[in-house]
């Protein structure tokens, strides 16, 4: 159990490590040729990993390790760029298209992953499919995208603003008490998308022997229908999640100024029990699994683009790519970068034997937690609204002063 997380968190730690560098490059050099850098770097490591041979598992565990190069490059500094475009509400909205990548993009790596498999019938196909879309992403990048000013949208322009030192700015994002409090909120979110990415798919093929609607895989050549039903779930929920939270914040945010941690706090805490009810019922019906799955990830993706939004109104512009950094740093460190080999240690120290029982049975009862961290989460969420006015008006009232 444990060991198949190895691959996944081999690459979640590279992301994770590399962030704070690119933080700190992306605040203060031109981010658009770091973008580039690193995901042309990312297009090279991951065409490479699918020609590695068999004898060379090392070699495989560290080209994909590197592809981290340009996860970090782009996730700490894109949604900065998108903050000096725009502003307010048309912010939300560019930052909802934005994040409709993770979970959109999630799902479609499990569904084309099967299919080329299933196709060639050999996986590293797979891996050759996305270093062209890469490509196309660095020459759209180079063309069409012009690095704007930082904070230039929300500056008055007898104001410019000064870069502090990092030092001085992970200071500031310390005191920052609705940054640290979304921040853990979005370590929840994580660690339940990093459990369910790695082990749903194991956990609903196991549940389908006892529903009679598959025997137990032996074979190299197994059935992989469930990654790929789990992907068009995960794409599907992504897109419904993101654009309700987006809507429904927006709503909200012409009555209540705590709408956005408030919209995130109710997504975490509608997802927990329909999380718990694809758990519990896996046994006696797959496809009610299907459905409690799909509902309690559509409420799960409703934050992605609310989070992000909540952290560029709290931060300063000059401090932006930093807090992306210190965020991914924080989340992924106690989120995903270990929830799928913690899901895996309690199911292997669960199991009281080899039989296909146990095997699914400890499975089921590990994956409780994610609905336990889930309201975790939803109550860091709350948290954070008792503080969100009070930290949004002090950074609006540096970016317009300077001061």
């Amino acid at each position: 159990g444990a060991s198949c997380a190895a691959p996944p968190l081999l690459f979640i730690c590279s992301y994770m490590f590399l962030a704070p560098i690119f933080g700190y490059l992306g605040d203060r050099y031109n981010r658009k040729f770091i973008m580039c850098g690193g995901i042309t770097f990312w297009t090279l490591v991951t065409l490479a990993s699918s020609y590695t041979p068999k004898d060379y598992f090392w070699a495989l565990l560290l080209t994909r390790g590197l592809v981290g190069v340009g996860e970090a490059s782009y996730s700490t500094i894109a949604p900065t760029i998108i903050a000096d475009l725009f502003v307010n509400e048309k912010r939300t909205k560019m930052l909802s298209i934005f994040y409709f990548a993770i979970p959109v993009g999630s799902g479609l790596g499990y569904i084309v992953g099967s299919k080329v498999d299933d196709l060639e019938q050999d996986w590293h196909w797979a891996l050759r499919v996305t270093p062209a879309l890469g490509l196309v992403a660095v020459l759209l990048l180079l063309i069409v995208v012009k690095e704007p000013k930082r904070g230039a949208v929300e500056a008055r322009p007898e104001h410019s603003l000064q870069r502090t030192s990092w030092l001085v700015d992970i200071k500031a994002l310390g005191k920052n008490r609705s940054f640290i409090l979304s921040t853990l909120g979005f370590t929840a979110v994580a660690f339940v998308t990093g459990s369910l990415a790695l082990w749903a798919p194991t956990f609903l093929l196991r549940a389908a022997v006892f529903t009679r609607e598959k025997a137990p895989c032996v074979s190299e050549n197994c059935d992989n229908s469930d990654s790929l039903y789990f992907g068009v779930i995960t794409c599907v929920t992504g897109f419904l999640g993101v654009a309700s939270g987006v809507a429904l914040s927006g709503w909200l945010r012409k009555r209540n100024p705590r709408a956005d941690p408030l919209v995130c706090a109710a997504g975490l805490l509608l997802a927990a029990p329909f999380l718990f009810l694809s758990i519990i019922c896996a046994q006696g019906s797959i496809i009610a699994t299907y459905v409690f799955i799909f509902f309690g990830e559509t409420f799960l993706s409703m934050n992605w683009a609310i989070v992000a939004d909540i952290l560029l109104y709290v931060v300063v512009p000059t401090r932006r790519s930093t807090a992306e950094a210190f965020q991914i740093v924080l989340s992924h460190l106690f989120g995903d970068a270990g929830s799928p080999y913690l899901i895996g240690v309690v199911s292997d120290a669960l199991r009281r034997s080899e039989s296909y029982l146990w095997q699914f049975r400890s499975l089921q009862i590990s994956l409780l937690l994610c609905c336990f961290v889930a309201v975790l989460g939803g109550a860091s969420f709350l948290a954070t609204a008792l503080f969100i006015e009070q930290d949004r008006d002090l950074a609006e009232q540096y970016t317009h002063s300077g001061e």
